[in-house]
């Protein structure tokens, strides 16, 4: 099986909450690569070697992750909760502001990182319940 095929068969067999989580875990993984060296550096030129070695680009990628979250808390079709969805965007809109001050050389990636570990959290044991309370049937089937 060619790896299309492959990634293919992923995408039309998971659920949403699996597809989230995924993202997620793939993104805070990267991130977490460079945490310690960039904990580490302690100066603003050490931290740019650091974003300049790929943090940046990954950095990038949980932004736009964010983004696409923000947008589809943001929409009128959202299901979730108005409380846990304005909880969100606020986080969504402090990830922002936290990239943009980590891009910028500044301390608060660790924070990003446990931000994103949270959300994995929240999602596999939304996806465990899931599975729990309504069998192997995917996250829309649930709903």
């Amino acid at each position: 099986m060619s790896v299309a095929a492959y990634k293919r068969t992923i995408r039309e067999s998971e659920s949403p909450r699996q597809i989230e989580a995924r993202v997620f875990a793939r993104i805070t993984g990267a991130l977490t690569r460079y945490s310690d060296s960039y904990s580490a550096a302690t100066t603003n030129e050490e931290r740019n070697r650091v974003l300049a070695d790929g943090l940046r680009a990954h950095l990038a990628e949980n932004q736009k992750l964010w983004i696409a979250l923000r947008d589809d808390l943001a929409s009128p079709g959202n299901s979730l909760p108005a409380e846990l969805r304005a909880q969100l965007l606020s986080l969504a809109l402090w990830v922002e502001r936290q990239s943009l001050q980590v891009q910028g050389g500044r301390p608060g990636l660790k924070a990003l990182i446990q931000v994103n570990n949270s959300i994995l959290a929240g999602l596999s044991r939304a996806q465990s319940s899931t599975v729990t309370a309504h069998g192997p049937e995917s996250h829309a089937q649930a709903v």
